[in-house]
């Protein structure tokens, strides 16, 4: 059985006890986290889709931990013309076990 759900604006395919890592969500490791936007939910017999979400699924999950992503570096250089920019970011993720599926 497995889910798919919408955070931070991706979607994720989850199954019970799986841990994936989404941009920032409030809140203390150890909390619980309902992600309400289910697109799509695969039981053992039967498929539901939403149009867009699913009415009355959720998936519960909890946080693991808060952390930081790779540095990834934007550099721009013009040719000929002493012209360049370099930019590092590094992303905000949070850490979440996928506790539950369904109602």
């Amino acid at each position: 059985m497995f889910a798919v759900i919408k955070t931070g604006g991706k979607q994720y395919s989850v199954a019970a006890e799986d841990t994936i890592t989404v941009m920032t969500l409030v809140g203390e490791p150890g909390d619980k986290i309902i992600f309400d936007n289910v697109l799509m939910l695969v039981g053992e017999t039967e498929t539901k889709l939403g149009a867009p979400f699913l009415e009355g699924i959720s998936v519960t999950g909890e946080i693991v931990a808060h952390g930081r992503g790779p540095k990834v570096i934007a550099f721009k250089k013009r040719r000929r013309q002493n012209s360049k920019r370099k930019r590092g970011h590094r992303q905000d993720l949070t850490t979440v076990r996928i506790v539950s599926l369904g109602v």
